[in-house]
């Protein structure tokens, strides 16, 4: 196909992707952006509704918004860099890199336990406030004294906000030039592939970009009623992700891996279009395919409930959710086995078919839960014209 054949085809999909948006509209969006790459090549760059409750301030392609556990795939992503480098060996014990990490039973631990959410230690510190988890040094200092709930590498235990600070801290520590990990995320991550838009740490003069938040969540709706205390631990109300907790500039500011990632569309597609392409984006070669295929792989007992979750998350040994396994790791995944990504708290969602070469990117304001009936999503006519796509021209 020539080059002119592609952009033609290029400008259907914008008008069924346009099409596709309208609908996200009728089912409920208030803002949304989506930006899809097919082997590496940008083929979707588009948004509708607006960055505030109010209906004023419309989105475009350079807005902002919290993506929440997105924010994990792009930490993965760092500390995959630092086993690209022989830096961090996934079976080695975390202490090897974090001594103070050992403390209270947690000594054999290893990175692979921390990336598949088998560490034993899904909970945040009990006496974490919203300003305590603003702080990098006071989280990571609590989290390594806290004792295991669980036996570390035996069980599937979802770390729903501390598993940020546990995989950024090793990031952290394995720097030869002692970054913060939000900074390390910048220099290794962002600039080597020509992304401006991504902050684990937002810049406070980046504020003005930022999408209002608009709760439609049942955990806010009940205040979180109806959990487990074993939920309680791991997700308590001073870090819940909510508009409340994650609308907050100080928070906005604080470098939280695991859920406080600030990014539009484009950005997070241009991560997973490297991982898509298997490691390397145009002449730019981060990781390794086989490194990244290894992380296909799902971890043990991934079809199995989770004891955080009670539903079975379909995890992979690298951080990742992955593909479309029975069950899917998630909606917008079913039909592949060879996906990785990330969806957050609201249902913003970015990842990679290493099969097809498709890389995608969904994130926008309206923070809701996944419909019980799959074709009720509002972001499955977008998935199915983007795979559509890609299966025509792949």
């Amino acid at each position: 196909m020539t080059n002119q054949d592609l952009d033609s085809k290029v400008t259907d999909l914008e008008g069924e992707i346009d099409a596709a948006l309208a609908v996200a509209r009728e089912r409920g969006e208030v803002g949304l952006q989506v930006t899809a790459y097919l082997h590496g090549e940008q083929v979707v760059d588009a948004w509708t509704g607006t960055a505030d409750k109010a209906g004023r301030v419309p989105v475009d392609g350079s807005t902002l918004f919290p993506a929440f556990s997105v924010t994990k795939g792009i930490t993965a992503t760092a500390l995959h860099l630092q086993a690209e480098r022989g830096l961090v060996d996934y079976e080695a014990p975390v202490v090897r890199y974090w001594p103070e990490f050992g403390q209270n039973g947690k000594e054999k631990a290893t990175v692979r336990d921390v990336l598949s959410h088998r560490s034993g230690v899904p909970q945040m510190p009990a006496e974490v406030t919203t300003e305590r988890m603003a702080d990098w040094d006071w989280m990571v200092t609590a989290l390594a004294a806290e004792t295991p709930l669980f036996p570390p590498g035996e069980v599937n235990c979802y770390h729903s906000i501390n598993w940020g600070w546990l995989v950024g801290e090793i990031v952290r520590r394995t720097d030869p030039v002692d970054r913060s990990f939000g900074q390390f995320v910048q220099d290794e991550l962002c600039a080597p592939l020509g992304i401006e838009d991504l902050f684990i740490g937002l810049p406070e003069k980046e504020d003005g970009r930022v999408a209002e938040l608009v709760d439609d969540t049942a955990f806010t709706r009940t205040s979180g009623a109806g959990r487990t205390p074993l939920q309680r631990r791991t997700m308590p109300a001073a870090a819940a992700p909510t508009a409340e907790i994650f609308g907050r500039t100080d928070v906005w500011r604080a470098q939280i891996p695991g859920a406080g990632g600030i990014m539009n569309a484009r950005s997070a597609a241009r991560v997973y279009a490297m991982i898509a392409c298997g490691g390397r984006l145009g002449d730019v070669r981060m990781l390794s395919e086989e490194r990244l295929r290894a992380q296909l792989q799902p971890r043990p007992d991934a079809d199995k409930p989770d004891l955080v979750s009670g539903v079975p998350r379909m995890l992979g040994i690298g951080g990742y959710y992955v593909g479309g396994q029975a069950p899917p790791a998630n909606a917008l995944y079913a039909g592949s086995t060879s996906i990785l990504g990330h969806p957050g708290a609201g249902s913003s969602n970015a990842w990679a078919d290493l099969d097809s070469g498709l890389a995608v990117a969904l994130i926008h304001n309206r923070m809701f839960d996944e419909p019980p009936n799959r074709d009720d999503h509002p972001f499955i006519p977008i998935v199915e014209v983007l795979q559509r796509f890609a299966r025509q021209h792949g």
